[in-house]
């Protein structure tokens, strides 16, 4: 199989002018199949880091048990997979045909940048995921590489341009620019003054794939398989739809504004958009090392100091959210146990402030097994417990057999994969398809 080298290319600007939602509005249409990924939490360095990735050269994506991955060579390759369970093997052999030198950089200067939908759970685990609709279906795994790439650094207040070249084994290096796109040039752009926004409209009534009563009916059904012992708990999810007009990137700058999360997110895939605002990683892999955040005890704040004050000590005392909180952590040191040799709770129940909830979050982490496949461990530990349920499989055999369609993005992962098998994901919740 061929390998392409990637070379470099750097520069470095002062980013106090610049944001990455101005820098989006001005590359978006002229070019397309940008997408973005933001941090609203700027206070800690690891969490300052906002990527636009644009131009894409190759890509990977599994749809319905085939693979079809393109090359910036301009090559296509196509299979079909002789066992669901050779996807995570097929991922990783994409990932290991591109050899990236090594980085001055602290952070990622180049990925794949992707998505995992909830249903290509059916690759990773015994489960059966039913087809119901597939007018809205997209598929299960999907990552591009690209030829820029921007890094803002928030706790430095710049930005950096990377373009990557991708030489193959022939000496053949990638296919030029479709549109013509240089360094030079796309810096020029991300500094016009000029930026242009389209309006936004809603028509039609918000709609659902289930009633309220037929929702009720499905939770009391979860309810008794509780009471039966057949699962701990069990994550059943409804949803929501309206018709439109305009540009839906306006819905996600609004979303940002009133939501603002350490996972922001703004997919162009060109035959759908995925945008949202998660506050939970799905799992975190670098350098050997993975760590999982589970979240799960949630009160409402109340805008007032003192009161979330209080709050806070009513959430870490009450039952209820702490035996949830308490059994997704077990189920995160279950999951990560299944490839890592050392499996810690570095921190249990930490009360951490978001712009609308308080929430009880822990830190797992794993020390990865020798010789493991990191997306072995990415598959291990999906989809995350607080979107499925305990016990896991069972959880989501009766979510399949419940919910009237299937959740594709929801509850699934989205972000970047480093070629080196580093994996950095939030869970897609609250999020836009």
């Amino acid at each position: 199989m061929a390998t392409f080298q990637i070379t470099t290319t750097h520069r470095r600007l002062l980013a106090d002018l610049l944001t990455p939602v101005g820098v989006y509005l001005q590359l978006r249409d002229k070019l397309p199949n940008t997408v973005l990924l933001e941090s609203a939490d700027y206070h800690a360095s690891q969490n300052s880091l906002s990527f636009i990735a644009c131009d894409p050269v190759g890509s990977f994506i599994l749809d319905d048990d085939v693979v079809t991955q393109t090359f910036p060579d301009g090559t296509k390759e196509q299979f079909r997979l002789e066992k669901r369970r050779d996807a995570v093997g097929a991922l990783q052999a994409f990932a290991g045909r591109f050899e990236e030198p090594k980085s001055e950089f602290p952070f990622p200067t180049n990925a794949l940048f992707g998505h995992l939908s909830y249903d290509a759970v059916e690759y990773f685990e015994d489960v059966e995921i039913q087809p119901k609709n597939p007018e809205t279906s997209i598929p299960s795994v999907v990552y591009f590489a690209y030829r820029f790439v921007m890094v803002f650094n928030h706790f430095r207040n710049e930005v950096h341009f990377f373009e990557h070249v991708y030489t193959g084994a022939d000496g053949a290096a990638t296919l030029p620019s479709r549109l013509g796109m240089s360094l030079e040039m796309l810096e020029m752009l991300a500094r016009s003054p000029k930026t242009t926004t389209k309006s936004f409209r809603m028509t039609g009534e918000e709609e659902s794939n289930v009633s309220d009563e037929q929702m009720r009916e499905t939770i009391n059904k979860c309810i008794a398989h509780c009471l039966r012992g057949d699962v701990f708990q069990i994550v059943p999810s409804r949803r929501f739809s309206k018709k439109f007009e305009g540009d839906d990137f306006q819905v996600y700058r609004t979303l940002r504004s009133i939501n603002p999360s350490p996972y922001l997110f703004y997919f162009d895939f060109g035959a759908y958009h995925i945008f949202g605002s998660s506050p939970e990683k799905q799992i975190l892999i670098e350098k050997g090392q993975a760590e999982i955040h589970p979240i799960a005890g949630t009160f409402r704040r109340s805008g007032d100091d003192e009161r979330d004050a209080e709050l806070a000590r009513q959430l870490l005392a009450d039952p209820k959210e702490s035996a949830e909180h308490v059994m997704l952590v077990d189920l995160a040191r279950n999951d990560l146990s299944r490839s890592s040799d050392v499996v810690r709770v570095e921190t249990f129940k930490e009360v951490q402030f978001y712009s609308h909830v308080i929430h009880l979050v822990s830190k797992v982490t794993g020390k990865m097994t020798p010789g493991t496949n990191p997306l072995q461990l990415v598959a291990d530990t999906f989809p995350a417990g607080t979107l499925s349920g305990a016990p896991k499989h069972m959880a989501m055999t009766l979510i399949d057999r419940y919910e009237t369609t299937n959740r594709h993005i929801y509850g699934g992962a989205i972000g970047l994969l480093r070629f080196n098998g580093d994996f950095n994901h939030a869970i897609a919740i609250r999020t836009f398809l």
